[in-house]
């Protein structure tokens, strides 16, 4: 068992004929996905791929002919936001937005129209999530993992790859791997997604990494504390941030003092969380060490 995605999911690639497209559509169909069908306006009948997936001008036919019940974007950013409301009016209930920098004008609109309709959104600027050993939705690479207990949700696509691999070495699988996504406004946050994860019978335990900026890792302290009986391994990125500067991602910046990576360790380690100071702590701590 997983989250989110599984042996069920028929995934749309949302700009399957564009470079990045092309080739991580292909990484995510020879990792076992099932890549279903492909959307580029314009480009609509021809079938990419060595001919394995059709491709469709608009989303809404793309689900009525071959049954997609999630998708990908991989759009430039000024279309990005349009094509996350073309999918989930379609009916599509999982949309991954691998795009960053889509303006927080449009992405205010997309969060109202995706509340209201029901539709879970990874990202925008995520990695996508990987539930080995047959579903890639995304761009995690499927080599650093194997299936296990742990879930893993994270802001960050670079440390979650780091700390998946540190796991793998360890011993320990992945029951899922989750990006949320780094820009300041997103889809699916910690606490959505740490509530799959403490339904999941198949995850044990769930790493939570996090960064400076917002609010998200003391919102999910909040939620721990209140709600998972399932031990939660954290990690903050940015310990040596200074204020006023943006590190990695849009949403990760201190702004007055609050969003610091103390204050949010502290803020898990008072939830009862065990916080590593450095990645390589991580599976120690899962181990209960």
């Amino acid at each position: 068992m997983s989250i989110l995605v599984n042996g069920d999911t028929r995934l749309v690639v949302q700009g399957i004929t564009g470079h990045e497209g092309t080739f991580h559509a292909q990484a995510m169909l020879d990792y076992g996905t099932n890549i279903v069908a492909g959307v580029t306006p314009g480009k609509g009948g021809e079938w990419v791929l060595d001919g394995k997936v059709p491709v469709f001008d608009a989303v809404h036919a793309a689900v009525e002919m071959t049954g997609a019940n999630a998708s990908i974007v991989f759009v430039p950013a000024r279309f990005a936001a349009d094509a996350i409301l073309e999918a989930a009016d379609a009916g599509v209930g999982l949309i991954v937005c691998i795009t960053e920098g889509i303006p927080v004008k449009d992405m205010l609109t997309v969060r109202y129209m995706l509340a209201r309709q029901g539709v879970c959104l990874l990202g925008p600027n995520t990695p996508g999530i990987l539930s080995p050993p047959h579903t890639r939705v995304g761009i995690i690479p499927g080599e650093i993992t194997f299936a296990g207990n742990v879930g893993v949700v994270s802001r960050s696509g670079t440390l979650t790859y780091e700390v998946v691999h540190a796991l793998k070495l360890a011993g320990l699988g992945t029951s899922t791997c989750v990006g949320i996504g780094g820009d300041p406004i997103i889809g699916a946050d910690f606490v959505e997604v740490l509530s799959y994860f403490e339904g999941d019978s198949n995850t044990d335990t769930v790493v939570l990494i996090g960064e400076i900026g917002g609010r998200d890792e003391e919102l999910a302290a909040e939620y721990i504390a209140r709600e998972m009986t399932k031990p939660v391994v954290g990690f903050i990125a940015g310990m040596a941030a200074p204020e006023g500067t943006r590190m990695g991602h849009a949403g990760a910046i201190i702004a007055g003092g609050r969003g610091t990576a103390g204050e949010k360790a502290a803020a898990l380690e008072a939830a009862g969380v065990r916080v590593a100071r450095a990645p390589e702590e991580i599976p120690g701590l899962v181990r209960g060490r």
